[in-house]
């Protein structure tokens, strides 16, 4: 397996209670003697985004239900600012620019980045834990907020270094190495922990009597394989340390086929009366997306979800008779499904996702189509995208989205489902 072992210099470096981070840095307030809690507050049963080291060192996790606080604990309640944190992502990535090419630079999230440092050691004069003191120091200089990171010889030793134990370091800094696999890896339990093995995941592993991510490095790889496919053989090498995911490469994958989905939880009941407004504009959504990126829908799915006192949920897919990124087209399709499938249960969550998708210069026209009509349709779609591009998404609304079971008018104006 030691040709398999990777020797590159990669770090992980996470942004501590990015959110709550902000929000206190923008106040001028302590995060780490503040009480602060970001959250929805006009969300019955809201769960917050993040909370600060504070709360965090009274016990209190990073994703918690307001109602499920002690109510001995005083904190305070902040709505999200998803457009400044945006921007304070952004502030961040441009320090990390400033030690390494875009290329070794690959964005995980708004608040994690993976950083290839091999080939800058030599030229900084640095060790990579040296690197990684400084690129810290620069971003709490610049920016107020605070960082961790994890460095090893690929991607995954560097991820879980810095989730198991650089939050826990002096410096936020630690490293692992292969010699640490066994002696810190494999300690990992539950196996949830793990990066990448999620609570599904562990069910079926524990099925198998699998509980730590030592007893999965020594299931034999082929017994993983038969119960998992090409997971299994990746479990196995992951459970040893083994890693072969280049940055470099990260950011040059292009799917050859991909899908775009939508989906919106309800914050009320709907029924068959009123759901088919939250279809279309989800369905409309994903067109508008469909014509800017130049591409044609060959494939709806739609998930409908019932309230948790129901049951009926469901979630089928149908083939459109012809490619198109028409919304009046897929919504009969979604509805048909719909009408085949719903049973009369409250409503609480839609998904609609398009697939087989394809470059829009391969349309084909029915002999027994209006050309005219299509090219005119088409006409008016381009400038309809045109006006939102330029003027907002609100600019131009249906006469059905001002009626009260519409919510598009405010989800527009929401940035990752939040508040901007």
């Amino acid at each position: 397996m030691d040709e398999l072992r990777t020797k590159r210099n990669i770090m992980c470096i996470d942004l501590k209670s990015f959110f709550a981070f902000v929000e206190c840095v923008e106040r001028g307030i302590d995060p780490y003697t503040t009480p602060l809690i970001v959250c929805n507050p006009e969300q019955k049963g809201a769960i917050s985004l993040a909370v600060t080291p504070y709360l965090k060192s009274l016990g209190i996790p990073g994703r918690v239900r307001v109602y499920d606080i002690p109510k001995n604990i005083k904190y305070i309640k902040v709505p999200p600012r998803m457009s400044l944190y945006q921007k304070k992502s952004k502030e961040v990535i441009g320090i990390y620019l400033k030690y390494v090419a875009k290329e070794d630079l690959h964005v995980y999230s708004i608040d994690e980045c993976f950083l290839d440092v091999t080939n800058y050691l030599k030229m900084y004069n640095m060790s990579d834990y040296e690197l990684a003191l400084t690129i810290l120091k620069d971003i709490k200089e610049s920016t107020g907020l605070v960082g961790t990171a994890g460095i090893g010889p690929n991607m995954l030793l560097a991820k879980i270094s810095m989730d198991i134990e650089a939050k826990h370091t002096k410096d936020n800094i630690a490293k692992w190495t292969y010699d640490d696999v066994e002696t810190k890896l494999w300690d990992i339990k539950p196996l949830s922990k793990m990066w990448g093995i999620g609570s599904n995941l562990e069910k079926r592993l524990n099925s198998m009597n699998i509980y730590s991510v030592k007893e999965l490095a020594l299931t034999p790889k082929e017994k993983l394989i038969k119960e998992f496919g090409v997971l299994g053989g990746d479990l196995y090498y992951r459970a040893n340390g083994i890693d072969l995911t280049k940055i470099c490469d990260l950011n040059d994958y292009k799917p050859k086929e991909k899908s775009i989905s939508n989906s919106q939880v309800l914050f009320k009941d709907y029924f068959d009366f009123n759901i088919d407004i939250i279809i279309y504009e989800i369905i409309d959504t994903l067109c508008r997306r469909l014509r800017k990126e130049k591409l044609l829908c060959g494939l709806i799915s739609l998930g409908i979800t019932s309230s948790k006192t129901s049951s009926g949920s469901f979630h089928h897919s149908l083939k459109l008779n012809e490619r198109t990124d028409n919304a009046n087209e897929i919504f009969r399709t979604a509805m048909y499904i719909f009408n085949h499938y719903y049973t009369k249960f409250p409503i609480r969550k839609v998904a609609i996702s398009f697939g087989n998708l394809s470059p829009n210069d391969k349309i084909q026209l029915d002999i027994f189509e209006d050309y005219e009509e299509i090219t005119k349709r088409k006409q008016i779609e381009e400038t309809i995208d045109e006006v939102k591009e330029r003027f907002g998404p609100n600019s131009i609304l249906k006469a059905s989205s001002l009626l009260s079971d519409s919510t598009i008018k405010e989800r527009n104006g929401l940035i990752g489902g939040h508040k901007a």
